[in-house]
């Protein structure tokens, strides 16, 4: 029987739609599930701030009337005005291994995009890269994957292969072993650089962040530091704000670092967190009944041997003035006194020679390779 797609239209079919990777990943040790509640919120345009920047249609598959498979196809304006693309993005895939359900899924993505005047295809991608992005193409050591990061299953790589799209990006992930100390030359570098230009780090407090500013001063920096990566997305500031209603409100905050300039300016940031990975498997992302517990617990309690290094932003202006050292000095004297054992390394693409070599310094695991893969439709 040939694969029947559906488009989700109602809320019963989003419900569908959010807990499909529950069933195709039960039973795998490396998958990690979003949050239910937040992937409710995203993909309902109406609730999602960029549903005013971006087109969204989710599919559903069904082969012998079994569920098979899901994909979100989404334009995402702001990067195609800003890239001088008409790209049609694929987020939210997951399907069985079964050839006529992956190209029955992604044929859905590009009649989508035809639809709406697109020119290519790419993915997995999100609304913005603040969300899981990329396809394991490449595992180094088997591990749970990080709660950022997205884990699916090997044959995903052939699959988009035989579709005929070939590899637009790619990212690395890396386990970094946390030292018995900061090394001593970080600790000297941090302190030259605040007293030769002025710089002091500090810790902002949940209040300043959610009521004060300071969360949409944070994006700004991220805005001004990444606006120039691989198809970035910059944030509008109501955007913004529900990255940090939804996730700084919930962070420990001796795990962002900020450095401000003589005139209060925020020039370098550092978000860190103890990794809610197992948490979130334990409660398969469902926060009721005992889920918030289970990842209350594992932020600010008794956490995990991992913490997630999610992302380090320096102003471009003063990015060879050593920022780098202070926010890494920070930071790794903060997983030391947590009794952390190791990072995990956000994504990072391959080109970026300068992050790689930062690492050179820490003994580190690769972990894996996820890449985008996309094609002129």
């Amino acid at each position: 029987m040939s694969v029947v797609v559906k488009t989700v239209e109602s809320r019963k079919d989003l419900r569908i739609f959010v807990k499909y990777p529950l069933s195709l990943y039960e039973g795998c040790p490396y998958y990690v599930p979003n949050l239910y509640l937040d992937d409710m919120k995203m993909l309902d345009p109406a609730k999602n701030a960029m549903g005013k920047y971006s087109v969204l249609r989710k599919f559903l598959a069904y082969k012998d009337g079994k569920l098979v498979g899901r994909v979100a196809a989404i334009i995402n304006k702001l990067a195609n005005e800003k890239w001088g693309h008409k790209e049609v993005r694929f987020g939210w895939i997951d399907f069985v291994d079964d050839r006529e359900v992956s190209k029955a899924l992604i044929d859905a993505v590009i009649a989508f995009g035809k639809e709406n005047g697109m020119e290519t295809i790419a993915g997995p991608l999100g609304f913005t890269d603040f969300d899981s992005e990329g396809c394991v193409v490449e595992e180094g050591v088997k591990d749970i994957s990080s709660f950022a990061l997205k884990y699916n299953y090997p044959y995903y790589k052939e699959h988009f292969e035989a579709l005929g799209m070939t590899k637009v990006n790619d990212w690395l992930e890396y386990r970094i072993m946390v030292p018995n100390q900061v090394p001593p030359k970080v600790v000297k570098a941090a302190k030259l650089v605040s007293e030769r230009y002025g710089l002091r780090m500090r810790k902002l407090t949940k209040k300043e962040v959610l009521k004060g500013g300071y969360g949409r001063k944070l994006f700004e920096l991220v805005n001004k530091a990444y606006s120039n990566l691989f198809d970035y997305t910059v944030l509008p500031p109501e955007v913004a704000d529900q990255y940090v209603d939804s996730f700084l409100g919930l962070l420990d905050m001796k795990y962002l670092p900020v450095v401000e300039d003589s005139n209060g300016n925020i020039v370098g940031m550092a978000l860190t967190m103890p990794s809610p990975a197992r948490a979130t498997r334990k409660c398969k992302g469902f926060l009721f009944p005992l889920g918030w517990w289970y990842l209350i617990k594992s932020l600010y309690i008794k956490h995990e041997d991992a913490a997630e290094m999610l992302l380090i932003a320096v102003d471009p202006d003063q990015r060879n003035h050593g920022i780098h050292a202070m926010l890494f000095n920070d930071v790794i004297g903060c997983l030391i006194e947590g009794g952390f054992k190791y990072g995990e390394s956000n994504a990072e693409m391959e080109s970026n020679a300068a992050i790689q070599n930062v690492w050179n310094d820490y003994e580190k695991i690769f972990m894996r390779r996820r890449r985008v893969f996309g094609k002129e439709i």
